[in-house]
């Protein structure tokens, strides 16, 4: 006798009750797995691209949105500091290194950066073609740029003013591809790099004939590699990654730079822990009731084996005197409870991966991020079992009624 066969005719025999208890199962574990993968992702695609960052200075507004802006890349920047008050700062003894950006140009949705090469560096990138920028108007660009918007080494296009895909184009110089990076799952995945002169040149539209179209007068000295670069007094950036001596820098500078200068500086550790702690709230709130649609559906389980159990007392009694022991009736019991469970749990997998990927194709914003339903995160199977859990639970007191079942008594009704 092949108890996991019988229970899976018992479940097909009541197709609407097993149909509404998987779906219910199912809702459940799809929304919390949404929520880990999320979660997941989000957490660990945020501590890469903020590794080796221990400060962010910028025009001052608002602190998480200067880290948005600057480490993230993905908001408005808060605005420009004075490339002057950025050098007295990276003579400050407290920093070790200083790694500029200047921010506010895109080219169909991607955003152009000016910056040096201690920022490929930063994210240990590497090179899959081509090299990196030596001129002005030489960029380099990341591998989902390269790949979504065609773009090969010595392909030249316009950047335009902004940071939003309808913005105007700059016509007065283009911009030529000299390498592409590899694939390293950064922020540079989704960056156009060029060296801070480039931004500088490109809108400084009085000195920039109209006709140019790229630039290859080589960048002095070695402003384009490390350090910041060179300008005048007019010059100015948009924000500096900064890297502490010690830890004495942690204490000092942040409260040094807020109150003497103009300037903001901004922890990217701090902000995000704030930013995680303030989207923890919806998150536990969303968690705790697919933890409530979970239980429901245990007790639709329960409901159900319970009720079809008074019903089948009979068969139970036939299947006794055919020569089951007790022990076989209280496993085949339990067993339909871990069919229906199981079957939740594998299409709420199916579900929370696909709605997770359904999410990415709206928002390609979680694109840039690096979020994909295509990948399984820790304690997915810790779920799952969770769910075969609550189908045991549910089915132990329906299964220890079967055990009890008096052969005599129900043949003699009968």
């Amino acid at each position: 006798m092949n108890l996991f066969v019988l229970s899976w005719k018992y479940l097909k025999d009541k197709p609407l009750n097993t149909f509404l208890n998987v779906l219910l199962m199912s809702l459940g574990v799809a929304i919390i797995l949404v929520l880990l993968i999320l979660n997941t992702q989000l957490s660990d695609s945020l501590g890469k691209n903020k590794r080796g960052i221990d400060l962010v200075v910028g025009a001052k507004g608002s602190p998480l949105q200067l880290i948005l802006a600057n480490v993230y890349h993905i908001d408005f920047p808060t605005g420009n500091i004075k490339l002057d008050e950025a050098k007295n700062l990276m003579r400050n003894r407290l920093v070790k290194s200083a790694i500029p950006l200047a921010l506010g140009d895109n080219y169909r949705g991607f955003r152009i950066v000016g910056t040096n090469h201690d920022y490929v560096n930063l994210y240990e990138a590497t090179l899959a073609e081509g090299e990196l920028w030596r001129y002005n108007l030489d960029c380099v660009i990341g591998a989902k740029v390269a790949k979504q918007l065609g773009l090969k080494v010595g392909d030249s296009f316009f950047g335009a003013h902004g940071i939003s895909v309808a913005d105007m184009d700059h016509e007065e110089a283009s911009y030529k591809v000299v390498g592409i990076l590899a694939p390293n799952g950064s922020v540079l995945d989704n960056l156009i790099l060029i060296n801070i002169e480039s931004v500088w040149q490109v809108h400084d539209h009085a000195e920039v004939d109209s006709t140019a179209t790229h630039d290859h007068s080589p960048v002095l000295g070695s402003a384009y590699q490390t350090g910041l670069p060179n300008g005048d007094e007019a010059s100015e950036i948009t924000s500096m990654l900064i890297q502490f001596r010690s830890a004495m820098g942690a204490v000092q500078l942040p409260r040094m730079i807020n109150s003497n200068t103009n300037m903001q500086a901004a922890s990217p550790a701090f902000e995000t822990q704030r930013l995680f702690s303030l989207l923890g709230i919806g998150v536990n709130m969303i968690k705790s009731f697919a933890y409530i649609i979970i239980v429901i559906a245990g007790l639709s389980i329960f409901i159900s084996l319970y009720n079809a159990l008074k019903d089948r007392k009979y068969d139970l009694a036939i299947m006794r005197s055919l020569g089951a022991s007790k022990t076989k009736l209280f496993i085949h019991v339990i067993f339909e409870g871990i069919l229906i469970t199981v079957l939740g749990g594998l299409l709420g997998f199916v579900l929370g991966h696909g709605l997770v990927e359904l999410l990415v194709s709206y928002y390609k914003k979680s694109e840039e991020i690096g979020i994909t339903g295509m990948v399984i995160v820790n304690n997915e199977f810790s779920v799952l079992l969770l769910s075969v859990g609550v189908g045991v639970l549910a089915a132990l007191i329906p299964a220890f009624n079967a055990y009890r079942t008096d052969i005599s008594k129900v043949l003699a009704q009968d």
